[in-house]
């Protein structure tokens, strides 16, 4: 009798430890249930943030909002509107106990990417995130938390002093080459990862910013735009062709140094593909190797510059 008794206070602890237990720690699925459930009820809270703020006022990120843009109780913002239920969604019973779920952020949410992204762009509906759907991060399952931190004075991601770190901090490839001797100067914050390319998205390879990647080159280097008279058919082509824009261990970016870079498309039985001399003192081989002679690589306007000589 004893142990059926114990069993049975055994059985019911056991089922009010489960009832009790945090949303955070429910299954995915059954809190993405509630959360539609609760967005279709739609139960907000009559008094806005300060409900929230009866338990939460003590937590300092949660008081940060009030420090940025979305905190701002005026224009377009959230607290201008439903406040913190314009993003975390309707209170419903969420205030009694904490156990019924909110929609959260980031990347220990219960929440899926999906349900947490259609709240950001609820709001952010503009040219500038016109190809999200499509864009590499949508596709990877990034979230917009990720990289924007919404309860913060400064988005990180926006600030030009700590953009670069957040992009790099997931880009470990990009992070490698911009250390190397010849790069862009990302490293040191004078160029950001935004002058070239769009993190939401764009109709372009690369979610360049531009339409072509020489486009995009050719707003710092305007004087390899051209047109020439004569001109190098694959600067035309792609500046990507000859340059790693986020670093190379060769000069000048180059992928690989002349000249071997030169020799990938002039492989013709010609003085290219002879650069070594017996005595191995050749103008191929010493200072720019084929630019030595050829120094008008990206084109020549020259009347006699036919071979990029002059």
């Amino acid at each position: 009798m004893k142990r059926r008794l114990f069993v049975a206070l055994l059985l019911v602890s056991t089922s009010v430890g489960l009832s009790a237990a945090p949303w955070s720690q429910q299954d995915p699925q059954q809190v993405m249930a509630t959360l539609t459930a609760k967005f279709e009820q739609g139960q907000y809270s009559k008094k806005g943030a300060d409900s929230c703020l009866m338990c939460h006022k003590k937590n300092q990120k949660v008081m940060a909002i009030f420090d940025g843009v979305h905190g701002q109780a005026n224009g377009n913002s959230p607290m201008a509107g439903l406040q913190c239920e314009a993003c975390h969604g309707p209170q419903g019973k969420h205030n009694r106990g904490g156990k019924e779920p909110m929609l959260d952020f980031g990347a220990n949410a219960s929440a899926s990417v999906a349900a947490q992204n259609s709240v950001c762009m609820g709001c952010h509906q503009d040219a500038e995130r016109m190809s999200w759907h499509a864009s590499t991060h949508n596709m990877e399952e990034v979230t917009c938390a990720s990289c924007h931190s919404v309860h913060a004075a400064q988005d990180p991601v926006l600030n030009p002093v700590t953009q670069n770190d957040t992009c790099l901090a997931c880009h470990t490839e990009q992070k490698m080459k911009s250390h190397q001797r010849s790069s862009h100067p990302i490293e040191s914050g004078e160029m950001l990862c935004s002058d070239c390319h769009n993190p939401h998205g764009s109709m372009n390879d690369s979610a360049l910013t531009e339409i072509t990647v020489n486009d995009s080159c050719y707003n710092c280097h305007a004087e390899k735009r051209g047109p020439f008279l004569w001109e190098h058919q694959p600067v035309i082509d792609n500046c990507a062709n000859c340059h790693d824009a986020h670093g190379s261990v060769n000069d000048d970016l180059l992928k690989v140094r002349a000249p071997l870079l030169c020799q990938q498309c002039h492989a013709g039985n010609v003085h290219s593909q002879r650069p070594y001399s017996d005595n191995g003192d050749s103008a191929f081989t010493a200072g720019g190797s084929c630019l030595n002679c050829h120094n008008q690589i990206h084109g020549s306007n020259h009347p006699q510059g036919q071979a990029l000589q002059r």
